[in-house]
């Protein structure tokens, strides 16, 4: 019992949070790249926070079910269909035996996500279940997913409470220029103030050089003061690499576990999903911010996680107005 992969899209990999406590011995952390997405896909069916999920890139699977599950679909709207049906996202579904899911290219945002209330049963790896291309380890066979595919799922789970609730009104990615946070530095001190000036002023474009390892933007040139080479050292999520050419490099998943050019900013983590859900051609500028102020957005994010968990655990509003009627019908056949 599983799910069965007809047509598996551009880029559909099996991913969670990453496999960290391996970056020292050269392995990347890698896992979903935009961690909002997966989260609220995990969170709208009751999933542990890092259980994985399928992810896939500017064009969609179709995926045949082989047995009863409840999924949900967050990211960017990739026209989902259940059986040749609008599937809404963002939303429990209740899928049969024998359904089938499929998905078109991204009309918003480039990358969708998948969750499934009987897990997929993917082995544990160093820690994750995520998969790493670069190194052919976790996920499916360590690759991205083919056609004719077969993933089984975990255990049995077809019920969840307060099912009508599971909805959320959300439309994230729908705008082209995207304002993306930055703490400065590790290595800001190597840019003149006219470099610096810049990176913050001006305004940026996608490139096609835009994969799970990072983002090229094109844009006015980063003055740096004697050259941006460094000793290599490590680079974190979202951190925004100069090299000689003067044009910003942001890492992402995939990112190599060190590097030799300076860094001049990183993204706050919470910002990460606006950037990753970009496509080419479209525009990013830079805001600098305290890490004090990242670590306020941090703790915002996961209120708002929390406040959505409270929403999807009440009783639907429509399900509630149905038994206040049936009450006053019963009372006045009562009187």
């Amino acid at each position: 019992m599983g799910i069965r992969i007809l047509k598996a899209g551009m880029l559909t990999t099996v991913q969670d949070l990453g496999r960290t406590g391996y970056q020292s011995q050269g392995f990347p952390v890698s896992g979903v790249m935009d961690r909002r997405s997966f989260t609220i896909a995990n969170l709208l069916i009751d999933n542990p926070e890092n259980e994985p999920v399928l992810e896939f890139t500017l064009i969609g699977p179709t995926l045949e079910f082989t047995a009863d599950t409840i999924i949900a679909i967050t990211g960017g709207d990739f026209q989902p269909t259940i059986n040749g049906e609008a599937a809404p996202m963002y939303t429990a579904l209740y899928i049969h035996k024998g359904d089938i899911l499929k998905f078109g290219s991204a009309l918003t945002g480039s990358r969708g996500y998948i969750s499934f209330s009987c897990y997929l049963q993917i082995p544990v790896v160093m820690g994750s279940r995520c998969t790493n291309m670069k190194c052919s380890i976790g996920g499916f066979k360590g690759r991205q997913l083919q056609d004719g595919d077969y993933i089984s799922f975990r255990i049995k789970r077809k019920y969840l409470r307060y099912f009508l609730s599971r909805k959320l009104n959300l439309n994230e990615f729908d705008q082209e220029e995207a304002l993306l946070r930055v703490v400065m530095g590790p290595q800001d001190d190597r840019f003149t103030k006219e470099g610096i000036a810049t990176f913050l002023s001006e305004e940026y474009t996608v490139t096609s050089d835009f994969d799970r390892m990072g983002c090229r933007l094109e844009g006015p040139f980063i003055a740096s003061k004697n050259g941006s080479d460094i000793i290599s050292d490590g680079i974190a999520l979202g951190s925004v690499q100069v090299p000689s050419h003067g044009k910003p490099i942001i890492l992402l998943a995939d990112r190599q576990t060190t590097g030799g050019y300076a860094k001049i900013a990183t993204v706050a983590s919470v910002d990460i999903p606006k950037l990753v859900q970009r496509k080419t051609d479209h525009k990013i500028r830079f805001k600098a911010i305290t890490v004090q102020e990242a670590q306020a957005l941090y703790r915002e994010e996961l209120e708002e996680f929390n406040e959505m968990r409270k929403k999807i655990h009440r009783p639907c509003r429509e399900v509630l107005e149905c038994r206040q009627t049936a009450k006053r019908v019963r009372r006045l056949f009562e009187a």
